[in-house]
């Protein structure tokens, strides 16, 4: 049987590597587990620790095809963190300057959720787990 113990990573190629490394360690707080530069590419890749078992692959290349990205579009719709304080995690966002929407009730769930954007406008969600 086919069986998968979590999620290992998410792989998210940037327009911008070092707005977009700023936003994912110094704004939201990843911790940086490598970096590397491959020359052959031209291209970095940047290791970022979300969990003990998850992780985020931030890479750059040189001239990267846009890639249409709303919810709504088909491919992956949005990257989704869970939060314990999500009017914490809001607060912070837009003492960053972080447009956030307004905060929405899972019809299924009864969770509260809310979308922000990365430097790339790619959709991520904060959804809070109590």
């Amino acid at each position: 049987m086919f069986q998968v113990s979590h999620l290992h990573h998410v792989a998210i190629i940037c327009s911008d590597y070092s707005t977009s490394k700023h936003f994912y360690h110094k704004i939201l707080g990843f911790e940086i587990i490598r970096e590397t530069y491959r020359e052959e590419r031209h291209s970095f890749k940047l290791d970022l620790k979300v969990s003990d078992h998850e992780q985020i692959e931030l890479f750059s290349f040189p001239t990267p095809p846009a890639r249409p990205s709303h919810p709504e579009a088909q491919g992956l719709r949005h990257l989704a963190f869970a939060v314990t304080d999500l009017e914490a995690c809001i607060k912070h966002l837009k003492a960053h300057q972080i447009a956030v929407e307004e905060i929405r009730v899972d019809q299924l769930t009864g969770k509260r959720f809310t979308f922000f954007a990365d430097p790339d406008e790619l959709p991520l969600e904060l959804y809070e787990i109590v």
